[in-house]
């Protein structure tokens, strides 16, 4: 046996490595996948981050944006305007000679302030106002005059579904593609919504508007994508097409897709899809100008002399604002601007097809680097090694972005390479602590034998259900607020918990929470997350207390000592008594309700942080409301929106939504006994499968004219 055991251990060392060459190649085979990964969101986090970290230098400014503003409309009246007004706008523009004007309008119906309009909508005894209507021109074909006398791009927007007023047909200008059909490849829109016939036919082009959300961001757009059967430019592409004067945008296509739109000398490389990646500037305010200004003629009268000018609708009701990589909330007709921006500047985000398998070589490289090194190394150089190469891949991606805008997915390799090396070194300690292993193994085995014992999770129960406060005892003659709680564990013992106590005499301090797992291991982290986080809360100094401060310790303390890996999810909050100030920490828990002294119920703001134990050194931040007398907060955990019925239909946070907005003028008492109560009749003769916790704070403000108890 001792001889086999001995075989085992050196096997156990030799396959470690072999095993950590095998996952590098697994991982290797899946960067190299086309698209956008395993872990997208990741990926397009790392790209954000860089263009926080580096946005774009405007080297020229080529674009000007014409703001239907609030400006505009106050002076000029609500939108829709007649089209003679836009007519007018289009003519003033015209006259300073730009480039090209490009219009983020849809304009699919016609004008219903147009004289025929009226004529129509007038009674039969009318008839000589009828004719005279009848005979003065029409306020579309006035606006298709002004278009066929100015360089106008028109705007339509794709869809994937059927909307009013779209169709697949509109006019478009010639595409020609190069080296392939670019049916199997450009983004595919069925339907499209775009303007009138009589104005697509006076207008000097058409181009898209519509971009692909990803997780409500702006990141890529499409240079050219398919409407129907045909193929459609941007409204940037479009309108370089108008004011170069070119005949056709032309597209170069290879066997994986679209490599690059070219018009003249201007070559831009884009993804197989036909998008490319924006590079965002920082907010330019002076990209825009008032239309009122135009109208009014107190703009400068060679402003948009040789520029590309964009009309768009920014006032306020008629906002199409988006989120661009960076974060700033910007009108959308701030990215057609930015693309071309970057046209003139030749500064473009490219992730050609060979960069995945670049990352595939970084990783092998990196991988074999550790495989080689960390068994000769000490876990102190080891970790240094691996810190080097951590931050050899991340300089090496900033670097690849700031100089050549290559998009080199650093993160997926640092974690493709990093639980390499975690298997590496896990299999190393394998096979140098296989006996204290055991040992360990062993004394755990007699833990949980011991805990099983139906006395011993007894009395555990007692032990835990006497650490919980009841407020008659904690706060036997307190006016100003009134707390409830109550704890159901569903085995003998539980992992929920909750604590509430005065810091001085304004401030009280309450928590929540849930660990995760359950039966006795659960147990055992929440009498020490609780007991922690009392005892660094009373220890802290601050003039004005801080729950995110508090959770930060507790976070710090609870994964020094967490060998079963668990986490909790919980709230903190500080309620000062005094004047209805709250302060909450939110640790990845459900956000909590507010049932104001009205009867409206508020559903406060969710977690905006992780569960304490899952991140090192997460600084928790902190939200700030205000109570008003007779206002009532209620906390729950997972347990009751997720108890479930016998046919496995969950309690469902709408029921409680529901429950609580009925609650009226109840005592947090009442409350919490009506909600356990619903529970129960919703669950029915279902055991329960997970811990059931209630926390209920009314603020009576200083001198309540009645106290619920």
């Amino acid at each position: 046996m001792r001889r086999f055991l001995k075989r085992l251990v050196i096997g156990l060392r030799v396959r470690g490595r072999a095993l950590a060459l095998v996952l590098a190649l697994i991982f290797a085979c899946i960067l190299a996948v086309p698209g956008d990964g395993l872990l997208p969101g990741l990926r397009l986090a790392l790209f954000d981050g860089y263009q926080r970290a580096m946005p774009r230098e405007r080297l020229s400014g080529p674009v000007e944006i014409v703001a239907i503003d609030e400006a505009s409309l106050k002076r000029y009246g609500q939108w829709p305007w007649p089209r003679t007004r836009l007519a007018e706008l289009i003519d003033r523009m015209n006259a300073q000679r730009p480039l090209a004007i490009g219009l983020d309008i849809f304009m699919p119906e016609a004008d219903t302030s147009s004289p025929e309009a009226l004529a129509a909508r007038l009674p039969d005894g009318e008839a000589a106002l009828k004719a005279s209507l009848l005979k003065l021109p029409g306020y579309d074909d006035v606006l298709a005059a002004s278009i066929q006398r100015a360089p106008v791009v028109l705007g339509a927007a794709g869809f994937d579904v059927p909307t009013p007023g779209a169709t697949a047909a509109l006019r478009t200008w010639p595409v020609v593609t190069r080296g392939g059909e670019p049916q199997r490849h450009l983004r595919n829109f069925p339907l499209a919504l775009g303007s009138l016939p009589a104005l697509q036919a006076a207008a000097s082009g058409q181009g898209l508007l519509s971009a692909d959300l990803e997780h409500g961001v702006v990141r890529r757009v499409p240079l050219v994508a398919r409407i129907g059967g045909a193929v459609l430019p941007s409204l940037s592409v479009e309108m370089l097409r108008v004011a170069t004067r070119a005949p056709a945008v032309r597209l170069e296509l290879g066997p994986e897709g679209a490599r690059s739109v070219n018009l003249g000398d201007l070559h831009v490389p884009s993804q197989p899809s036909g998008t490319v990646w924006v590079h965002f500037s920082r907010p330019a305010p002076e990209r825009y100008i008032s239309a009122s200004e135009l109208l009014d003629g107190s703009a400068p009268p060679d402003f948009l002399n040789n520029k590309l000018v964009i009309v768009a609708l920014t006032g306020l009701g008629l906002m199409d604002y988006k989120t661009n990589a960076r974060g700033d909330f910007m009108p959308g007709v701030d990215v057609h601007a930015q693309l071309i921006e970057s046209f003139f500047d030749g500064r473009f985000l490219l992730r050609p097809d060979h960069m995945r398998w670049a990352e595939s070589g970084a990783l092998l490289a990196c991988s074999l680097l550790l495989v080689w090194m960390l068994p000769r190394l000490r876990l102190r150089f080891a970790a240094l090694a691996w810190a080097a190469l951590s931050l050899l891949l991340f300089g090496g991606g900033a670097l690849l972005f700031a100089r050549a805008g290559l998009l080199f997915d650093a993160l997926a390799v640092w974690l493709a390479m990093s639980l390499t090396s975690v298997s590496l070194l896990a299999s190393l300690f394998v096979s140098e602590k296989a006996a204290h292993r055991r040992s360990d193994a062993a004394l755990q085995l007699a833990r949980e034998g011991a805990a099983k014992a139906a006395g011993e999770l007894g009395a555990a129960r007692r032990i835990q259900m006497a650490s919980l406060p009841q407020a008659a005892s904690v706060f036997p003659a307190e006016t100003r607020f009134a707390v409830a709680a109550l704890l159901e564990p569903a085995r003998e013992v539980g992992g929920d918990l909750y604590d509430f106590f005065m810091l001085d005499k304004e401030h009280l301090l309450f928590l929540i929470g849930d660990v995760s797992g359950k039966g006795l291991p659960a147990s055992l982290f929440m009498v020490v997350a609780k007991a922690l986080s009392k005892s660094i809360a009373l220890r802290e100094t601050a003039a004005v207390p801080d729950p995110g401060a508090i959770l930060n310790r507790a976070n710090r303390e609870l994964l020094r000592e967490n060998p079963e890996m668990l986490f909790v999810t919980a709230i903190a909050g500080i309620l000062h008594a005094g004047s209805g100030e709250l302060v909450l920490c939110n640790a990845g828990h459900d956000a909590p309700r507010v049932l104001r002294a009205g009867g409206a119920l508020e559903r406060l703001q969710a977690a905006d942080g992780p569960p304490l134990c899952v991140i090192d050194n997460f600084e928790y931040p902190v939200q700030r409301y205000r109570l008003a007398p007779g206002d009532t907060l209620c906390l729950v955990t997972d347990g009751i929106p997720e108890a479930m019925d016998e046919g496995g239909k969950q309690y469902g946070m709408e029921r409680m939504d529901a429950l609580l907005a009925g609650a009226g003028g109840m005592p947090p008492q009442g409350l919490v006994d009506a909600m356990r109560e619903d529970v129960r009749s919703h669950v029915g003769s279902v055991e329960p499968w997970d811990d059931i916790t209630v926390l209920v704070v009314r603020w009576h403000g200083h001198h309540p004219e009645t106290l619920a108890v």
